[in-house]
């Protein structure tokens, strides 16, 4: 296509496999695996097991994870929920009489039990060839004998400087010589390649039982959390079913909540209701459209979406097509609705992995502490920086998403897949907390109203309206800017790159696969 004036990197194309991360040498450890005659699910957290430790700022063992798996392409979609549950003792009233009415995030109170070690041991039960002790060995690597920063990763640790200066331990493991490193700079983690290989050894148990789990609730009590060894020991992965909807003829797939891919769904049946190639893929009224669908889906998944057995409307409702008819129906492209703004913590920092092995096993991988370097938390002798995903809660009595003992908070990662005629047709996501389902939607209609391939999907200009206010990348023309104004939008410049994306597109008819990987990150698509 090539005609839309940004220039980007080429897609990348193989027959055997394919793998797409936010980091080089996550993608070849994947690669590597892949080779070896692993599975795609293998690869999966082979890569993202490293790009724990190379990437600290997105993702880690102290985070969460979703994956949508479809074994060799067809049938049956399988969704697993990595995600954590807040300690046993939360309770709202707890934090109301201390005068607390939203959750620190940069507090113990903020970190739910982090998921992802019993997850990658889940998937890995259910779809892989190998174990803990071979595929987390790049990551031990990494930790032990170093590994060198990346540029978009020292961009990341530079303006989280403030953060880990305040934080727990945080000197000590992530600011070598009290400043943040600078790409090119190698850091090694001893003790947090040591954790690794305590698990690589003894498996999730190493994780959520003993010496490792007890560090951590010392750690986590000795600042005011409320978690317990019993809340480790008793963490489990949940398998459900994925939700979805049809867009131009495909099927999306997502996880259901408390992922947050409702969100993208219900963005997806708005948009379905205009006819977008009626405007240009970078114009005033198809950023409008985007925007005023982002502001109808956001603000019902704030008001409904929860874990799913505290909501008061399930998906199967708002995922009609006539859901939100009283708002849809009086979108106008000469002006904005009059709805309220909604301002749930932004929680930009997220890697995702796609990968598609020989027998084409499909996995679509994704792995967040939330915030840029999560808590900003990091256990007392174990090296494991803690997520902050509990600050997707409310304290709100009576709301679904409040906070509870045992109950797994609102969250913003979100692995995407796309069907057609029950087989896998692509595997992505777009990383970026909030951003998330604007990304997934921005991608897909890219593709399937505009027709791109995968990288110039990935490579178009993003905008996200967030707090009254439409953010977007300096690559959105300056007469497209002047232009949502004028309809009432507030614009700003965003700070940085707004997300970050991966996909890989499968022709079943050729035998191939076509892959992309996000330019405002570091990282690559590789096949072979």
């Amino acid at each position: 296509m090539r005609n839309f004036h940004f220039p980007g990197r080429s897609t990348v194309h193989a027959t055997n496999a394919m793998v797409a991360t936010s980091h080089p040498q996550a993608s070849l450890a994947a690669i590597e695996v892949l080779r070896e005659g692993g599975t795609a699910v293998d690869a999966a957290v082979a890569g993202s097991a490293l790009l724990g430790v190379i990437e600290p700022q997105s993702t880690g063992i102290g985070g969460d994870c979703f994956a949508l798996i479809q074994p060799r392409g067809e049938g049956k979609i399988i969704a697993y929920n990595g995600s954590g549950r807040a300690p046993k003792a939360a309770d709202a009233e707890w934090y109301l009489e201390r005068k607390i009415t939203s959750v620190p995030l940069t507090s113990a109170h903020a970190v739910s039990i982090p998921g992802v070690i019993d997850a990658f041991a889940t998937v890995l039960r259910d779809h892989g060839k190998f174990g803990f002790d071979r595929l987390l060995q790049p990551a031990i690597k990494a930790a032990e004998e170093g590994y060198v920063v990346a540029p978009r990763v020292a961009f990341d640790w530079k303006n989280q400087f403030e953060k880990l200066k305040n934080g727990t331990n945080t000197v000590r493991y992530l600011l070598p010589g009290g400043k943040p490193p600078v790409a090119g700079d190698v850091i090694r983690q001893a003790e947090l390649g040591k954790t690794l290989r305590a698990i690589a050894r003894d498996g999730r148990d190493a994780f959520y039982k003993g010496e490792i789990a007890a560090d951590m609730v010392e750690t986590l009590r000795g600042i005011g959390g409320l978690h317990t060894l019993d809340d480790f020991a008793a963490h489990t992965t949940e398998t459900t079913t994925p939700i979805g909807t049809m867009y131009k003829g495909y099927d999306v797939w997502q996880c259901p909540p408390n992922g947050p891919g409702v969100t993208a769904l219900l963005m997806l049946n708005i948009l379905s209701r205009f006819e977008l190639t009626k405007y240009a893929p970078v114009s005033v009224e198809r950023f409008h459209l985007e925007a005023e669908a982002a502001r109808i889906a956001y603000m019902n998944r704030e008001m409904h979406v929860a874990s799913p057995e505290h909501m008061k409307i399930n998906v199967a409702e708002m995922l009609e097509k006539g859901f939100a008819d009283e708002y849809i129906s009086k979108i106008r492209m000469d002006g904005m609705l009059d709805l309220p703004n909604v301002a749930p913590p932004m929680n930009p920092s997220t890697i995702y992995i796609t990968v598609v092995d020989k027998d084409r096993n499909v996995c679509s991988f994704i792995n967040s502490v939330a915030h840029s370097f999560g808590s900003a938390i990091v256990s007392n002798k174990t090296g494991v920086l803690f997520q902050n995903r509990a600050g997707g809660f409310r304290i709100q009595p009576g709301h679904p998403n409040c906070i509870e003992g045992g109950k797994r908070p609102l969250h913003t990662i979100m692995p995407g897949l796309l069907t057609k005629g029950g087989r896998s047709t692509m595997s992505f996501a777009v990383m970026g907390g909030q951003y998330q389902p604007t990304g997934q939607t921005h991608l897909l209609t890219n593709i399937l109203d505009y027709g791109c391939d995968v990288q110039e999907a990935i490579d178009m200009p993003r905008g996200l309206h967030y707090e009254g206010q439409y953010q977007l990348e300096d690559s959105v023309p300056a007469d497209i800017v002047e232009g949502l104004k004028k309809l009432g939008h507030k614009t700003t410049s965003v700070v940085g790159p707004l997300g970050g994306a991966q996909a890989i597109w499968i022709d079943w008819d050729k035998g191939t696969l076509t892959g992309g990987s996000d330019p405002r990150k570091d990282g690559c698509a590789l096949g072979y």
